[in-house]
């Protein structure tokens, strides 16, 4: 397939390019420095801003899918909608984060005493962007949120899914690597099965 990654010289965005390449799929990546995204089979480098709707619209006509992997925080979640809508692309995915994720029925992590200041802005405003998505009647989207920590590691391969429920392993610790997540993301794209919602990716 042909996919466009934004963000793609990323933490996140970098592996999902490189798990997109070794799967054979041919990769726009997407940077405002394409300089720092890695040399690999079928990725082209291609500089791009998150906050040009015009220049995304350029960019992601002609793709399968479009993944946004971008700081909500740094960019404009209607313009990366609009994008994706009037480029007409087949598919919009967007590297979600965990603060909207329940801990409790009705309760968001975002919203609990322990969530770190530092990281709040951020997740509410990733929260919005979910929000805003499921208000779109005509965009084929899927939000995919990783753990509660994301972070560099090994890719396994070996990771649950879940649905709007924060996932954690057996002794209470909810994470994800960038790798594993690239590998659930990829395998959304080749298997669809969460068309126009949001699932989220841990151990």
């Amino acid at each position: 397939m042909k996919i466009a990654v934004t963000g793609a010289s990323g933490r996140a965005g970098s592996e999902i390019t490189k798990e997109l390449s070794r799967r054979g799929h041919i990769v726009t990546a997407i940077a405002r420095n394409p300089e720092r995204i890695a040399s690999l089979p079928n990725v082209t480098p291609t500089k791009g801003d998150v906050l040009d709707q015009a220049r995304l619209i350029e960019l992601w006509a002609g793709h399968d899918v479009a993944i946004s992997s971008v700081h909500f925080m740094a960019s404009d979640p209607h313009k990366l909608i609009g994008a994706a809508k009037a480029s007409k692309v087949g598919r919009y995915i967007v590297v979600g984060g965990a603060g909207s994720l329940e801990v409790a029925p009705g309760v968001k992590l975002v919203t609990t005493p322990g969530f770190p200041a530092q990281y709040k802005a951020e997740a509410e405003k990733g929260s919005a962007f979910l929000d805003l998505l499921r208000q779109e009647k005509e965009l084929n989207w899927t939000f995919i949120s990783p753990s509660a920590l994301f972070v560099e590691g090994e890719r396994t391969g070996k990771f649950r899914l879940g649905t709007d429920q924060l996932l954690a392993d057996a002794s209470g610790k909810s994470w994800i690597t960038f790798a594993d997540y690239a590998i659930a993301l990829a395998d959304e794209i080749e298997r669809p099965s969460h068309l126009r919602k949001r699932f989220t990716v841990g151990y």
